[in-house]
């Protein structure tokens, strides 16, 4: 998008606000399709922090998301436990940890897809 969409921004404004990890959602980007709870920044820099900081490899990376979120109307989305779909099923299978600027989202929904074997 050129323009980010209102909606979205104010959607993800309530996300930060509330502070509350329980809204889901879909959104294309680029082309892929990821789906999942959105998060409030803050939240979501500490949880990639804290997933950073248990890796013997990794660790040293962790400090890079412990500083402040962004100030103003938020810029991007930030999902937690979320999928990117392919085909029949989602990558990764536990959920990822995903950032994705709003103005890039083409085309979105409120709710996430699950899968099934069936």
């Amino acid at each position: 998008m050129s323009k980010p969409d209102e909606l979205l921004v104010d959607l993800a404004a309530l996300v930060e606000s509330g502070q509350s990890n329980q809204m889901s959602l879909t959104v294309v980007t680029g082309g892929a399709v990821i789906t999942g709870r959105l998060a409030p920044e803050a939240v979501w820099r500490q949880r990639v922090s804290e997933v950073l900081t248990d890796s013997a490899r990794l660790g040293e990376f962790a400090a890079v998301f412990n500083t402040p979120a962004t100030k103003g109307p938020p810029t991007h989305l930030h999902f937690h436990v979320a999928r990117i779909l392919q085909g029949a099923m989602g990558i990764p299978e536990t959920g990822g940890m995903y950032r994705v600027a709003i103005k890039d989202v083409s085309a979105w929904t409120v709710g996430d897809f699950s899968y099934s074997d069936h």
